[in-house]
């Protein structure tokens, strides 16, 4: 009885505390460089945010293909896409790429053309700055690029929202600036859709200028209607130096499809050649 009464002592006594750990001293997390660009473009400070996915500098010619993204900030879109080209290139699924995130300052100025319509033009203080904007990535920001960095040649620009309707007006537009664009959801509504009504001209405007573009959309009806009748307006439109992709994602909502339309993409233009997977 001394024993068993001895024990349920030690059972029900409370346990020593285990000794404290002992915690190191935070340091920040990075992973990539930031960096400001004056513009005399646009007239104002810029910041760059800078993404090399793992092979870069593993020898003297490892130079990288460069995906450039407005909406590239810290607090948008910049983080998300930097770790789906991160783990995308570590299983294998894309090659590597630079991701240039490009941060707002006006967002709905720089993503917008001109429009006509009075309730486009009530979105924000000023709109209708792409051209602007297309300046400045071709005359300042690639150049800087290309300087401070290992670059192979390659570009490539992905977006999504109003972002998306700058990918396509610059694929319409600008043909050769840039070798894949990706338009996620594009606000094609903008400017009463001028840029649908108008495309035989813009078409007939690139010539035999080569280009790819992904197209992605949700679920969201307006959206999907517009992007559903580019993709078949290209496609029927019969040139051979044009590659379309077509992906329409019902299932998705507009908050949702980035994600996974920016991974299909990804899959679909920057996969690996079948020797380097052996």
């Amino acid at each position: 009885m001394v024993f068993r009464a001895l024990l349920l002592v030690l059972l029900l006594a409370p346990a020593a505390p285990a000794p404290a750990a002992t915690i190191g001293d935070a340091a920040p997390l990075a992973i990539g460089e930031t960096f400001t660009i004056e513009s005399q473009v646009l007239g104002e400070t810029r910041r760059i945010n800078v993404y090399r996915a793992p092979g870069y500098g593993a020898a003297p010619d490892a130079a990288l293909p460069v995906l450039y993204m407005p909406d590239g900030g810290i607090g948008e879109d910049f983080l998300h896409v930097a770790g789906l080209v991160q783990v995308s290139v570590m299983n294998g699924t894309m090659r590597p790429f630079m991701v240039v995130g490009i941060e707002n300052t006006e967002r709905r100025r720089d993503l917008t053309g001109p429009t006509d319509n009075a309730e486009d033009r009530k979105i924000a203080p000023r709109v209708g700055g792409s051209a602007a904007f297309r300046a400045f990535l071709r005359d300042e920001l690639m150049p800087a690029i290309d300087a401070r960095y290992a670059t192979s040649g390659q570009t490539a620009i992905v977006g999504e929202s109003l972002a998306g309707l700058f990918v396509v007006e610059t694929f319409l537009l600008a043909p050769g600036l840039f070798d894949q664009h990706i338009a996620i959801d594009p606000s094609l509504w903008w400017n009463d859709g001028a840029l649908l009504e108008g495309l035989d001209a813009h078409l007939g405007g690139r010539g035999d200028e080569p280009g790819v573009l992904f197209l992605a959309h949700s679920g969201q009806v307006e959206l999907a209607a517009a992007t559903a009748r580019l993709a078949w307006a290209l496609r029927a439109a019969a040139k051979p130096e044009l590659r379309v992709e077509y992906a329409p994602m019902p299932g998705e909502r507009h908050q949702t499809i980035y994600h996974p339309a920016a991974l299909g993409a990804f899959r679909a233009l920057f996969e690996v050649p079948g020797d380097e997977m052996d």
